[in-house]
C-alpha cells in the first residue's frame, strides 16, 4: 500500500515538472519572438535636420532684412526676452526686468552666461546691439525705434529710456543680441568672421550653398537640455520655388511658408503639416460718429448679415481663417472660446426691427429728430488690393440681402491714405500687420480708426500697462472683448494661414507660431 502511495506521488511530481517546463519554454519563446519583433520596428535615429531658406543675405539678425532669418535667429542668437507659443513673454538673457516709470526700465541679465567662443556674455552686449540696430535697417529695427538711450547700470544691468511712453515696451525686447567684441571695431556688413551667439545651436560653417549649425557647446544648463539634433544644415536657394522642390524630393526636412497655394508645389501628400494663423488681419472699420453708424444696432445688423465664410471660400478657396478680433492670431489674451460664427441674417432684421426700424419701398427707415433716416451706406476699398476690392463686392452683396444699400468705391492709393488720415469715411476695408505686443488701443484708444469711444474701455487700456498678474490682465482683456462684442465698432473678416510642412520621419512636437517654428526643437529627431 505504501508503495502504491510513493508511486501515485511520483508521477504527480513528474506531471508538474512537465508542466513548469513547457510553460517555460513558451515563455522563452514568446520573450524570443518579443525581441525580434522590437528589433524589426526599430529604426535609425538621425541626428541632422536639413532646412532652406531663400533670397538669404546675411545670418547676421541685426543687419539681415530677410523674414526668415526671424524664424531660425533664435536656434543661434538669445534675446533679452522670448516669446513662447501663446506669445506670452518669457526671461531668457533677462533674469528679471522692471518698469521704473512710464519711460525707463531696468532689465537685468543673467550671470556667467557664455558666447558660443567662450567669452563673456555682458550689458555692454546688450547696450551695442540696441545702438547700432537703431543706424542700421533690419528687420528688427522698428524694436528699437522707440529708445532714447541705453545705459549701463553694471556689468549685468542696463537702463532703457524711451523717447515717450509705449504700451507693452517690453514686447520689443525679443530681438536677438550680438557681441560688441565681435563687431565694435569691423564694418558688420563686410564681416566674414563666423558669427558667435548665445543660443542652443553655433554657426559652425557658411559656404555660398549652406550655412552649418552644431550644439553650442557654452550653453547653458546643456547637460539636461541636449538636443537629439547635433546638426542642422541650412541650404541656400534663389527663391521658394526652389525650396518646395527641395522638400518634395526629401532634400529638406521643414518647411515654413505663408504661401496659402503651397500644395501647388508640392502636392497633398508624403509628408505632415501644421497650419497656424498669421499676423496679416483685415478688417471693416466703421465711422462711429457717422450719421447712421452712430447707432450700434445698424452695426450690429451689419456684422450679423456679413458671411466670413462665403467671402474666405470666394476669395481665398478657404485658405484663410476667418478672424474675429486683433489678437486672435494665437495670443493667450485672447479667448478661442470667445469665437463664433456670427452670420445671421435673420438675426440681423430682428435686430433693426426691435431698434425702431423698418423695412419700406426697398429700403430701412427710421424717423430721427424729426427726419426719416434711411441706411445706404459707402465703403471705401483700395482698388490695387484685388482681395479686398473682391471682399467689399461680396460684402455689398450680402447685405444687399438684408436690404441695405451699400455704394462701394475702388480709390487710389493716395485717396485711400487720405481717406484713412481724416476718417472722413462711412466704412473703410483695411487691414493691418499685427505687433507681438497685445497693445490694442490703435483699435480702441484715443484717436481710432473707427472713431470709436468707450469711456470704460479707455480707462482700462489705460490700467493694462501698468498690470503684471497675468491673470488680471486676462480678465481685463476679456472685459474689452465683451464690451466691443456688443458695440462692434469693427467687423474681423480674415486672417491669413501660415503652414509648416514637414517629412513624415521628423518626429517630435511641431508646435509653430510666427516667432519661430522650433518651439520643442530639443525633443525633436529623425528616422531613417
Amino acid at each position: 500500500m505504501l508503495k502504491k502511495k510513493y508511486i501515485i506521488i511520483t508521477i504527480v511530481l513528474l506531471i508538474i515538472v512537465g508542466i513548469f517546463l513547457y510553460i517555460n519554454r513558451n515563455q522563452n519563446t514568446m520573450e524570443h519572438n518579443d525581441v525580434l519583433l522590437e528589433g524589426e520596428e526599430q529604426k535609425e535615429i538621425l541626428e541632422d535636420l536639413r532646412l532652406g531658406i531663400s533670397e538669404f543675405d546675411t545670418i547676421n539678425p541685426i543687419i539681415s532684412e530677410n523674414k526668415e532669418i526671424i524664424n531660425i535667429s533664435p536656434l543661434i542668437y538669445d534675446p533679452l526676452l522670448t516669446l513662447s507659443n501663446n506669445y506670452e513673454l518669457q526671461l531668457c538673457l533677462a533674469k528679471e526686468y522692471s518698469k521704473v516709470n512710464n519711460t525707463s526700465y531696468i532689465v537685468k541679465l543673467n550671470e556667467n552666461i557664455k558666447w558660443s567662443d567662450g567669452t563673456e556674455f555682458t550689458a555692454d552686449d546688450v547696450k551695442f546691439t540696441i545702438e547700432t540696430l537703431k543706424v542700421t535697417s533690419s528687420v528688427y529695427s522698428d524694436n528699437v525705434k522707440d529708445i532714447k538711450d541705453v545705459e549701463v547700470v553694471d556689468k549685468n544691468t542696463i537702463r532703457i529710456n524711451l523717447k515717450e511712453e509705449v504700451p507693452f515696451f517690453e514686447y520689443n525686447l525679443i530681438f536677438p543680441i550680438v557681441s560688441k567684441k565681435q563687431y565694435e571695431d569691423k564694418n558688420m556688413k563686410n564681416s566674414k568672421d563666423i558669427p558667435i551667439g548665445t543660443g542652443i545651436y553655433k554657426v559652425e560653417k557658411i559656404t555660398d550653398e549652406k550655412i552649418d549649425l552644431t550644439i553650442n557647446g557654452q550653453y547653458r544648463n546643456l547637460e539636461n537640455n541636449t538636443p537629439t539634433i547635433k546638426k542642422i544644415e541650412i541650404y541656400i536657394y534663389s527663391s521658394m520655388g526652389e525650396v518646395y522642390n527641395d522638400f518634395k524630393l526629401d532634400k529638406l526636412d521643414i518647411v515654413n511658408t505663408s504661401n496659402y497655394n503651397v500644395e501647388e508645389y508640392v502636392g497633398s501628400i508624403g509628408y505632415n503639416k501644421k497650419e497656424y494663423p498669421g499676423r496679416e488681419y483685415d478688417y471693416l472699420a466703421f465711422n462711429c460718429k457717422d450719421t447712421i453708424l452712430q447707432y450700434k444696432e445698424v452695426r450690429q445688423a451689419i456684422s450679423c448679415a456679413i458671411n466670413k465664410k462665403e467671402i474666405i471660400s470666394n476669395v481665398y478657396n478657404n485658405k484663410y481663417y476667418e478672424a474675429n478680433f486683433p489678437l486672435d492670431y494665437g495670443n493667450f489674451l485672447y479667448d478661442n472660446d470667445s469665437e463664433n460664427d456670427s452670420y445671421n441674417i435673420n438675426m440681423a432684421q430682428e435686430i433693426l426691427e426691435e431698434a425702431g426700424w423698418k423695412y419700406e419701398y426697398g429700403s430701412w427707415h427710421k424717423y430721427i429728430d424729426g427726419y426719416d433716416r434711411t441706411i445706404e451706406l459707402d465703403l471705401i476699398v483700395l482698388k490695387d488690393n484685388e482681395a479686398r476690392t473682391e471682399i467689399a463686392n461680396l460684402i455689398k452683396e450680402q447685405l444687399e440681402k438684408l436690404g441695405v444699400t451699400i455704394n462701394v468705391y475702388e480709390v487710389s492709393e493716395a485717396t485711400y491714405q487720405s481717406y484713412l488720415g481724416q476718417k472722413d469715411y462711412e466704412m473703410i476695408l483695411t487691414g493691418v500687420y499685427n505687433s507681438y505686443s497685445p497693445d490694442i488701443s490703435t483699435f480702441f484708444g484715443e484717436n481710432n480708426l473707427a472713431n470709436y469711444s468707450n469711456e470704460k474701455i479707455q480707462t482700462i487700456i489705460n490700467e493694462l500697462n501698468s498690470i503684471s498678474d497675468i491673470n488680471v490682465l486676462k480678465d481685463k482683456y476679456k472685459e474689452i472683448i465683451e464690451l466691443v462684442k456688443d458695440e462692434v465698432p469693427y467687423v474681423g473678416i480674415c486672417r491669413n494661414k501660415n503652414t509648416v510642412l514637414y517629412s513624415e520621419n521628423l518626429m517630435g512636437e511641431i508646435t509653430p507660431n510666427n516667432y519661430t517654428i522650433f518651439y520643442n526643437i530639443q525633443n525633436w529627431y529623425r528616422e531613417k
